[in-house]
């Protein structure tokens, strides 16, 4: 009977098309499986997720500036063109815009960025089962799980997936390259790239330690409470050990925490209360704390203004700020990124496209885009092909 289940089983799941690594993770308890990863030594501590835990989990600038850039770039249109036409139907568009059953365009590529900001590296799997002309399904894989296997001359031979004790290894030279690897760029590094979180890992810590220090002030009703100073009959200034253990214990219990908050002090004979108070140079520690996210935020490339960071003057208005962060932080990050997933499955298809983003229908940007359309058009002494060169677009009109 058991056999009859097993097979029964194993014939209403095909494999067909399956992430190579999802059987590693098959049983796997969430909890486990989010702080398991591949034992790298000598690594950042951002690759083995320590510091994307202080950094961007319990950080709420890294977290915003993270999710800022990653959503506003995979919310960007696209376009897949080659050397003759723009497609608006094309098998790797219809890939990108569905490239898992349990993902769509924005979710790949959100955690596609969000994988690059925060370890500097990222992985997409492409499965392509059997004799299949292309990738029937597109992953991104976690970084901090993934390690380069570097051959003899220096370039990557393989990729190794670890969650806890199993691995898989993709195996590169064969055919078109299982795995895409796009890191950012690291001066000291030949396999991994370098994350804005090591670069701003000791504003994260000082700004995550100015948060510790205003939520123990406020706990201490934002000043220190005091100090008991005991003088005894004769005018010693000391205490038994038992006399302080048990003056200790009743402050611990008494006297300490919200729920005893303006609880009033009953001392014995010999005890003084002295209430101090914290200096004016000491209540602006909060300044520090707004500096530490000032360099967060400029590691990554977000306008402190747009992450309501005060006492930000760089920009005339938000307008401004916006259109910064597209031009500067966004459309680069964008423009690598699809670039190096054109190139990747181009390899895979066999026909060079372009995948680049549609800068026309970026709102922030509208203003840029409208001038440079009108400028181009107004130029006579362009043909059309060179001014269609000038905006980014092939030679011909699709269908033409």
């Amino acid at each position: 009977m058991f056999d009859f289940f097993r097979k029964a089983a194993s014939a209403s799941a095909p494999e067909a098309k399956a992430s190579a690594v999802g059987p590693l993770t098959a049983g796997v308890p969430a909890a486990r499986a989010a702080i398991t990863g591949a034992a790298r030594p000598g690594l950042a501590p951002v690759r083995s997720g320590g510091g994307v835990h202080a950094g961007f989990q319990r950080n709420p600038v890294g977290f915003r500036a993270v999710r800022l850039i990653a959503e506003s770039a995979a919310a960007l249109p696209l376009v897949l063109q080659d050397c003759d036409r723009r497609y608006e139907a094309h098998p790797l568009m219809t890939l990108i815009r569905r490239p898992n059953p349990a993902q769509g365009k924005a979710e790949l590529l959100e955690a596609l960025y969000s994988q690059l900001l925060l370890a500097g590296n990222a992985y997409v799997e492409a499965v392509r089962p059997g004799d299949a002309p292309l990738p029937q399904e597109l992953h991104v894989l976690r970084s901090d799980r993934m390690s380069v296997v570097p051959g003899a001359d220096g370039w990557p031979v393989g990729y190794d997936y670890t969650v806890g004790s199993r691995r898989h290894r993709f195996h590169m030279g064969d055919g078109p390259p299982p795995v895409l690897h796009i890191r950012s760029f690291h001066p000291t590094d030949d396999h991994y790239g370098l994350s804005p979180l090591e670069a701003a890992a000791q504003a994260v810590e000082l700004h995550n330690s100015a948060a510790h220090w205003s939520r123990a002030l406020l706990d201490n009703a934002a000043r220190p409470s005091g100090a008991i100073v005991y003088r005894g009959p004769e005018g010693q200034g000391s205490m038994t050990n038992e006399q302080f253990e048990r003056l200790q214990s009743e402050m611990e219990c008494h006297h300490q925490g919200a729920r005893n908050a303006g609880r009033p002090m009953l001392l014995e004979g010999g005890l003084d209360w002295k209430p101090m108070g914290f200096s004016p140079s000491d209540m602006e520690f909060h300044r520090t704390k707004e500096a530490a996210a000032r360099d967060i935020a400029i590691a990554f490339g977000v306008p402190p203004m747009l992450l309501g960071i005060p006492g930000d003057a760089t920009y005339a208005n938000y307008q401004e700020a916006n259109r910064a962060f597209y031009r500067l932080t966004v459309l680069p990050l964008a423009t690598r990124v699809t670039a190096a997933l054109a190139h990747w499955l181009s390899g895979h298809s066999g026909a060079a496209v372009e995948l680049r983003p549609d800068l026309d229908q970026v709102p922030a940007l509208a203003p840029e885009r409208e001038a440079t359309w009108r400028r181009v058009a107004e130029a006579s002494f362009l043909t059309e092909a060179e001014k269609r060169a000038l905006l980014g677009l092939p030679p011909v009109v699709d269908g033409g």
